[in-house]
């Protein structure tokens, strides 16, 4: 596009002219800028220079405040919970409840018998214990033998009891004999060791691949290192302000919310800053000065920016409204993360890349008055194609998506203990042994608490409950008692759970209340599904609004919410196709769902407010429904695949982690967003609006602009 004024024998002249001062001469420095174009970009990296100062200071302080325990992912309400908080105020607080396997293949010895003994009185010794001391069993063959501890908290952290009791263990360890220690304890202890590796791991993978993908995005030697250096200044400030969340309002944050977190600023700040510098770049092929050709790119972007970092911070707080404690506190620090990447990626981006000049783009510096066709061949033919065959491009992918939905039926049901982890620690081993040792009876006992005065009444009733092999009155404290339920049940069976729930009932008239493990396990997958349904309406409603106010239309936005859905039910239906047949997983965390279908519809419908509010511009600059389907595809879809691809590549990132949990968050994520990239918004989205044409953009009706007619 040529400069106003230049005229046809002067444009090559002022076209190298105007590229050669803007190359060689800092940005804002340029004949003709004031003052206010030095020192604006100046004043902002300034200002973000002092934030990170400050926020260096508290951002290192967030491990300090995290909390893994059950508790912190218990829904609030729930009876396991409950007891929980209870018998934190029983006599010795909270214990690590640990089970000591000792099994040996040709049966135990008089040797093995005597460690066993030495080995337990060792630990009472070194460690206070809390509750009645359970007496050792062994299996029927002779093989294996438990024997339950339960060590007070004031021992320590569950991780670094285990880690203390397991080394003791190795060290007086008769030859030929194994020894495991497994129970609840040791399940969280192990948890809590992998969730203490995950940060660091993360975040050099997380930052590794936006990196690559930058490079290769931008094929340049310097300009990837300005995205990613503004993330990590978003993400520092981010935990700084989540810290402070939680000393000042309390906020429960845990390893995977501050997990995700970083998945979400690495993932979303970097598709703004995709789609800024883009616009940047078509601006200054336009513009001469790089200081108006970002204030036009900003003006260009921002609302579609805007509201997609709206729709993604209200989808997120509508989490405030779930019952469980890990969505609950998802929500508001995964929104901080959000507002940090916008605010970063629209103030101190632009000021780096303005004071940086053109020469930021070196070898691919583009030149005042040429135009670019990078990569928007292939979408304008994309775009050509589907609204020349709309009728056949959205059947065939509607079909296609529809088709992938159908694999929700065949998702893995709840994800137990047992199978938590990619790779099986020390616990795991421990039950796969208990379970083999004591089929005829659960060694993982259920927890009743009561008020001390009904202890004799619940006892007996939690000892007539069917299913109950046995029951033991264990420590009072705070007004309340102990009692331990072994059920006949393996664990995680729907015998057990049964138990649970005939427990709850026979202690009901005692003020009686039921947890422990297992309990804990249903009453999350329960209160995960009653979330869902609560949560699910609000979020479409948030997004609906948000997509109704910047496209002033209700169609598009209703189109554009119905095609996430689509998305979310494919990519989960995905899931169902390989989690347990490709990964081998034995079961799904009852959260998925729910977290999937915030993240999915919030960060995907990014990409339709970037396509659709481009279409719009079109379709207010009088292009008719098909020209501004072919014109938004062309000037986005680059933009949109490359930002497809690192933020399903960021998500991806999760999957690395040894948690089923967190890989298979990642994977539905990552599959949705590359589905919606490639595939609905390419082709199913643009099909639909042209098919709709004008109706698109109803109730609003459009004018189009005539140029007006030039003077004679």
């Amino acid at each position: 596009m040529r400069a106003t004024g230049t005229t046809p024998g002067a444009t090559a002249g002022t076209t190298t002219a105007s590229t050669d001062a803007s190359a060689s001469t800092p940005a804002g420095t340029g004949t003709g800028t004031g003052s206010a174009r030095r020192r604006l970009p100046w004043a902002v990296i300034g200002l973000w220079i002092v934030v990170l100062a400050v926020s260096g200071v508290f951002a290192g302080k967030l491990n300090g405040v995290k909390h893994d325990d059950g508790i912190d992912y218990l829904p609030a309400s729930a009876q396991s919970t409950q007891v929980a908080r209870i018998q934190k105020e029983m006599s010795g607080g909270s214990a690590t409840d640990l089970v000591l396997v000792y099994d040996r293949v040709g049966g135990l010895t008089a040797a093995d018998r005597a460690a066993a003994d030495r080995q337990t009185a060792a630990l009472e010794k070194a460690y206070p214990t809390v509750g009645t001391k359970a007496a050792p069993a062994a299996s029927k063959d002779g093989r294996t033998l438990i024997v339950p501890v339960s060590v007070a908290e004031s021992a320590g952290k569950p991780e670094d009891v285990v880690k203390a009791v397991r080394d003791r263990l190795a060290a007086d360890r008769p030859a030929g004999l194994t020894i495991d220690v497994g129970g609840p304890g040791a399940a969280q202890g192990d948890a809590k060791e992998v969730f203490a590796s995950i940060d660091g791991t993360l975040l050099i993978s997380t930052a590794g691949i936006v990196a690559l993908l930058l490079i290769l995005t931008y094929r340049s030697p310097f300009l990837w290192l300005v995205p990613l250096a503004v993330v990590g200044v978003a993400a520092g400030t981010a935990m700084a302000l989540v810290y402070g969340m939680v000393q000042v309002f309390g906020l429960t944050v845990s390893d995977m919310s501050s997990s995700v977190m970083t998945v979400l600023i690495f993932g979303a700040g970097t598709d703004y800053a995709l789609l800024l510098i883009a616009r940047y770049r078509d601006e200054l092929r336009r513009i001469p000065e790089p200081y108006d050709a970002m204030r036009a790119a900003l003006r260009g972007v921002g609302p579609a920016v805007l509201t997609s970092a709206a729709t993604v911070v209200a989808g997120l707080l509508c989490l405030l409204a779930a019952d469980l404690n890990s969505s609950r506190g998802l929500g508001p620090v995964g929104a901080v993360g959000i507002v940090c990447s916008l605010a970063a990626m629209t103030t101190l981006l632009p000021a780096v890349l303005v004071l940086l000049g053109r020469r930021v783009f070196w070898p691919l510096i583009p030149a005042y008055g040429t135009q670019s066709r990078a990569g928007r061949g292939v979408y304008r033919r994309i775009g050509t194609f589907v609204v020349g065959r709309p009728v056949a491009v959205l059947a065939a992918s509607t079909v296609a998506v529809g088709a992938l939905a159908l694999g929700i039926g065949n998702l893995p049901g709840a994800l137990h203990q047992d199978d938590t982890f990619t790779s099986a620690p020390e616990s795991v081993a421990a039950d796969h042994i208990l379970h083999r040792a004591f089929p005829e009876r659960s060694t993982q006992a259920i927890t009743v608490v009561v008020p001390t005065e009904r202890a004799a009444a619940a006892k007996a009733a939690v000892s007539g409950t069917p299913g109950v092999a046995s029951a033991a009155t264990g420590r009072s404290g705070g007004g309340w008692t102990e009692i331990s339920a072994y059920p006949a049940a393996a664990p995680d069976t729907a015998g057990e759970k049964d138990t649970i729930a005939r427990l709850r009932a026979a202690t009901a008239a005692d003020h009686g209340l039921v947890g422990g493990t297992s309990a804990q396990r249903i009453d999350t997958a329960s209160t995960s599904s009653r979330d869902a349904r609560l949560v699910i309406p609000l979020v479409l409603a948030a997004v609906f609004l948000l997509l109704a106010a910047l496209l002033r239309s209700l169609v598009a936005p209703l189109l554009l919410t119905v095609a996430m859905v689509g998305v979310w039910a494919a990519a989960l239906g995905i899931g169902g196709l390989i989690f347990g047949p490709v990964l081998g997983f034995h079961g799904m965390d009852p959260g998925l769902p729910l977290l999937s279908f915030v993240f999915l519809v919030a960060l995907g419908v990014d990409y339709g407010i970037f396509l659709m509010h481009r279409m719009r511009e079109e379709a207010r600059g009088g292009a008719g429904p098909r020209r501004s389907t072919v014109v938004a595809l062309e000037s986005t879809g680059g933009v949109i695949a490359s930002a497809g691809i690192v933020l399903a590549a960021t998500f991806t990132v999760l999957a690395s982690l040894p948690l089923v949990m967190m890989v298979e968050m990642g994977l539905v994520i990552a599959l949705g967003v590359l589905l919606d990239t490639f595939v609905v918004r390419t082709f199913l989205v643009p099909a639909a609006a042209t098919l709709l044409g004008a109706r698109t953009w109803s109730p609003a009706s459009f004018t189009p602009r005539v140029p007006p007619i030039p003077a004679p």
